[in-house]
């Protein structure tokens, strides 16, 4: 798999389940969630159970932090090298 679908797909799964209506646009790659509020602890712990079935990863707990998570790019890299 690809980095721009990892990509494509964590961002379209972002913005269905966190930020319905928004403008996709508005959601770059480096776009703060975790520090920015975009997503909290609760939004976080989704998010890691989309990843670890959508990709087949398994993900944890001390990864599924600030680190990892924090923006788009983050999370495709992240991805990226658990597969």
């Amino acid at each position: 798999m690809t980095a721009s679908e990892i990509q494509a797909a964590v961002k379209g799964y972002l913005l269905e389940e966190f930020l319905p209506g928004e403008d996709p646009a508005s959601l770059g790659d480096d776009t703060p969630l975790i520090t920015g509020k975009v997503i909290d602890s609760i939004a976080a712990l989704k998010l890691v159970s989309f990843l670890e079935e959508h990709f087949g990863i398994q993900i944890e707990a001390y990864e599924a932090d600030f680190d990892h998570l924090d923006s788009i790019a983050r999370i495709v890299r992240f991805v990226h090298s658990k597969l």
